[in-house]
């Protein structure tokens, strides 16, 4: 019970890795917050999930682009809990994966959004709570596409590696205030919507030092880790969770 007496707000968090991150930390003993932007019946059958197994949660909607509705949001999260110690800004949408030639600028936009506006948006947000309270945790997922360079990823990198400056800068800009910032670096893992048992899915899982694809709540032990008073004396790190896959490139 790792987070026992804590309140973590997890963005996207009504399915993929984020719906995984929350049953993690909710089983680590935190109240656990569920945003969604639009998928509301997902997001409260996450809640519903968790409160069966004896966690508090709740479902909280806002586009995490927009900064009015996110201020709503943390409002209405400590209006529920009383506080806010956690933060995981995993929310993502839109195309990620396409050429410089078969792509266009409003691609890049929203990946901008997602990686360096939803973030600034969130922490701002959350920023007033955990101060008061002595201090907080964020941690940002980023990817480790971005130790890789993939061809025909820029896009996704543009914001990810918004999301990496960002998260360095504020590390230093805000430990004086006891808020640390973190970020999770995931490789492909396993989710509902992966086929782990396709021949072009199990050749890269085979690739891999540990020859296996990571579970989604994989990621969540990880955030549970940099959320708790396990690492209150980091911040500004960049931890890859993806089976060793960076280390074959010399990272």
């Amino acid at each position: 019970m790792l987070l026992a007496g804590k309140v973590a707000l997890v963005t996207g968090a009504s399915k993929g890795i984020g719906s995984s991150i929350a049953r993690v930390l909710s089983r680590h003993g935190a109240s656990v917050a569920v945003n969604y932007a639009s998928g509301r019946e997902r997001a409260e059958a996450v809640v519903a999930e968790l409160v069966a197994a004896g966690g508090e949660a709740i479902a909280v909607g806002g586009d995490v682009r927009d900064a009015a509705q996110v201020e709503e949001m943390v409002a209405a999260v400590v209006a529920r809990f009383g506080r806010l110690d956690g933060l995981v800004n995993n929310a993502i949408g839109g195309a990620q994966h396409g050429s410089l030639a078969g792509s266009d600028w409003d691609g890049y936009q929203n990946m901008l959004d997602f990686g360096a506006k939803a973030v600034v948006n969130t922490i701002r947000a959350a920023r007033p709570m955990m101060a008061a309270a002595g201090g907080g945790s964020v941690v940002n997922i980023v990817t480790e596409l971005w130790n890789l360079g993939s061809g025909d990823w820029s896009m996704y990198l543009a914001g990810k590696g918004a999301m990496v400056g960002i998260s360095r800068s504020l590390a230093a800009e805000l430990g004086p205030e006891n808020i640390r910032i973190n970020m999770v670096a995931p490789g492909w893992m396993a989710t509902e919507t992966v086929d782990t048992e396709g021949d072009g899915s199990k050749g890269f899982a085979a690739s891999l030092p540990l020859r296996r694809h990571g579970s989604a709540e994989e990621i969540g032990n990880v955030c549970a880790f940099y959320l708790s008073d396990l690492a209150t004396y980091c911040t500004g790190t960049y931890l890859p969770v993806c089976g060793g896959r960076v280390t074959q490139v010399g990272v």
